[in-house]
């Protein structure tokens, strides 16, 4: 079924924040990354960190590791990890991770802003650890809280069976990027029993089917983790991914909805991201 790119970028272009319309500008006509980065440093902190629902489950001001986790994600996608707001941002995870380098999922502050009923804090280090940590390797970091944060990691991967959906997730996007090729391939392959014939893993407590899927597993042709899906199983999820446009042109997404704000911004990002992934697997072709 052939996506109708024109229709996805009215859609973002009617309701997408500032943000990534300046993103999806870049992605399908090759504007400048500045306005990208101008409107990125709104929701910058003087601590370096990121709040303001740039994580849009996570309203609060203050800045949050998913919110910065965020950041890291726009600067790498139109190509900025270089930029002096990603050091300012490793800086500010440095302060609030564990002695042992685990991140927690949510600061305390956040209660007393409206957020998504998962949004609360963990009990030690997270998920985020790992995403957070190959945001860092990807991006050249020096922080020396890294070292401590993939060891934490590593730690964590020893015990596979442990790992639930979005563990399963954000192991592999540090797996992709941490520079330890040997070790990483090992790594990858014990999460292979967390995976459904389907290369999908259930979210425990999310909607009903809700399941991370290949796409979202190992989001870039290339990268390690694709050595855990099959050619066809990337294939069917490019298919579903392209059946997903709705008639408004929009992409949605399949986690709980909690708020009007929440889910307009989700659809702006989801839709995106779909786009991106779609070119980068050439199922449509950009200028």
């Amino acid at each position: 079924m052939p996506v109708d790119v024109d229709a996805a970028e009215r859609f973002v272009l009617a309701n997408a924040r500032l943000l990534d319309r300046h993103r999806l500008a870049v992605l399908l006509h090759g504007a400048p990354v500045a306005p990208v980065l101008d409107a990125l440093r709104a929701y910058r902190n003087r601590d370096g960190g990121f709040g303001h629902a740039l994580e849009p489950d996570v309203r609060a001001p203050e800045s949050e590791p998913a919110s910065t986790l965020h950041a890291f994600e726009v600067l790498a996608g139109v190509g900025a990890v270089d930029d002096p707001m990603a050091d300012d941002a490793a800086a500010w995870i440095a302060t609030i991770a564990d002695p042992d380098g685990g991140v927690p999922f949510v600061l305390p502050t956040a209660a007393a802003s409206p957020h998504a009923p998962w949004m609360v804090p963990s009990d030690g280090g997270s998920h985020l650890t790992f995403a957070l940590s190959g945001a860092l390797w990807e991006a050249g970091s020096s922080e020396p809280w890294l070292r401590r944060a993939t060891d934490w990691c590593w730690a964590k991967l020893q015990r596979p069976d442990e790992l639930s959906a979005y563990w399963v997730k954000f192991s592999l996007d540090f797996l992709d990027k941490v520079p330890d090729g040997a070790r990483t391939s090992a790594a990858i392959e014990g999460l292979r029993p967390r995976l459904a014939a389907d290369g999908s893993v259930p979210v425990p407590g999310g909607t009903e089917d809700e399941r991370l899927t290949p796409l979202t597993l190992s989001e870039r042709p290339g990268g390690r983790s694709r050595a855990l899906f099959s050619d066809d199983q990337i294939e069917a999820d490019l298919d579903r991914l392209e059946r997903g446009q709705h008639a408004d042109g929009g992409w949605t997404f399949d986690w709980l909805g909690w708020s009007p704000g929440q889910a307009v911004e989700w659809r702006g990002a989801v839709t995106l991201r779909a786009l991106a992934t779609l070119a980068a697997h050439g199922r449509i072709e950009l200028p």
